[in-house]
């Protein structure tokens, strides 16, 4: 697409074109290290321990699948000068009642399961230290202390540190198991081996898919771009962040494939099976390279953990402020001014204690079997509706004209749409009721 040179959403003039570079990425490295948690690695790692290399093409249309979702999120934010609630609350009042339950609920949920998921590699690293609990709540601490008193450019900065522990690690193990190159070649052909298609469309609708895709257009915005201008930028950034994630999708298939497929080593299912996972990399590898594995474990859950503290409650404070404006579409815009201002926020803070300390009550609890079942209900139906919004959004015109999407993002995001409300069938069939 053609850049503009005319007015923004902003009200800004749109300066000439950031040639994209890599020396402004950041954005994306923010949105891949959040997006893929340690559940997403293990149900990677199941994947290719059962089929092996067969489902790498799955993969590979999975990151194709998000690119076109970040993309069209970061756009509607910078073409528009608004953001992602804004957009939402311009299609009816039923989005801000959606979106204020399912925040709320999904926020009670994820909060433990992200502190019990970081504190599992220390558990495993310290075995004679204190328990899951302690460290659970440590971490919470700690991932709520750095975000309250850091601004986007120091979170940026750790998370680049986290993901690249996470890059090292995971290629190295990937490495260490010697792929077999031919088969993996031979698992980009598209096939479906017999009770496979679950774990297909696991693959390519579940690993760095979450809420964080709709947050990334906040922290284009809190990188400090602000208007259209910045689009080829947002674009390399975009494609990054997904590059990326595909690199970790393909290394965990292939340790699943190599490491597990032929033994037909079982994992537990959910975070913990990564700690089994540790166990046979110790028997194989020695303890050097199982210890190494934790810590790529902890760097990938912790991310997941402050990249939620950070990135949700972005979205938090500007559900509440656009909850209180007169009417969509205000005075208020999007940019990095209301990025900064909604960082200081007392709704910001509100929700990252709401993240925090109410959530610790499920480690001592089983979750409550209504809570369950509320949290599986929404989170099913959250990829469907992001997708199946942002093709409303930008067809509408709300979106000038040369930035509304063209036949390659209609098809790629109507596709996206389709594939979530088949995983979103899915995952509501198998919740206990």
């Amino acid at each position: 697409m053609a850049e503009t040179s005319a007015t923004t959403g902003t009200g800004e003039p749109a300066s000439r074109p950031r040639k994209s570079s890599w020396k402004y990425i950041g954005p994306g490295i923010v949105v891949a290290a959040t997006g893929v948690g340690a559940g997403d690695l293990v149900a990677t790692l199941i994947a290719g321990s059962k089929f092996g290399y067969t489902l790498m093409w799955a993969a590979v249309i999975g990151c194709v699948v998000k690119i076109s979702l970040a993309e069209a999120a970061g756009r509607w934010h910078l073409a528009t000068g608004r953001t992602l609630f804004d957009g939402w609350r311009s299609l009816g009042p039923w989005t801000t009642v959606y979106f204020a339950i399912y925040v709320v609920v999904w926020g009670f949920i994820y909060g433990a399961t992200a502190m019990s998921s970081s504190a599992l590699p220390i558990v495993a690293l310290f075995p004679d230290g204190p328990g899951l609990k302690f460290w659970a709540i440590v971490t919470g601490l700690i991932g709520l202390v750095f975000v309250w008193f850091n601004r986007y450019a120091v979170f940026e900065k750790v998370m680049t540190v986290l993901i690249g522990i996470m890059f090292v690690v995971v290629v190295y193990v990937a490495i260490r198991v010697v792929p077999d190159v031919g088969a993996s070649f031979a698992g980009l052909l598209p096939v479906l081996p017999d009770g496979s298609l679950l774990y297909t469309l696991g693959l390519i609708g579940g690993v760095g898919g979450t809420i964080t895709m709709a947050a990334y257009g906040y922290w284009v915005n809190a990188k400090g771009w602000g208007n259209s201008s910045w689009m080829k930028v947002m674009r390399l950034d975009n494609r990054v962040a997904y590059i990326t994630t595909g690199i970790f999708v393909v290394a965990m298939l292939i340790v699943g494939a190599e490491l597990l497929h032929a033994s037909q080593t079982a994992l537990t299912s959910g975070d913990r099976g990564l700690i089994d996972l540790g166990k046979v990399l110790e028997d194989r590898f020695g303890a050097a390279t199982a210890k190494l594995f934790l810590v790529g474990f902890f760097a990938t859950s912790f991310s997941s953990l402050i990249g939620v503290w950070h990135g949700v409650s972005l979205m938090f404070a500007d559900f509440v402020e656009r909850f209180r404006a007169p009417a969509a579409g205000g005075e208020e815009k999007a940019g990095p001014a209301a990025a900064e201002r909604h960082q200081r926020s007392l709704p910001f803070r509100a929700y990252l204690l709401w993240l925090t300390f109410p959530p610790m009550t499920l480690l001592w609890l089983d979750e409550p079997f209504g809570l369950v079942i509320a949290y599986g209900v929404l989170g099913a139906f959250f990829m469907p509706f992001l997708a199946l919004t942002l093709i409303w959004l930008l067809n509408s015109s709300r979106t000038p004209g040369e930035w509304r999407n063209g036949w390659l993002s209609n098809g790629m995001l109507a596709l996206s749409g389709l594939l979530f409300v088949v995983l979103c069938v899915q995952q509501v069939r198998e919740l206990p009721w």
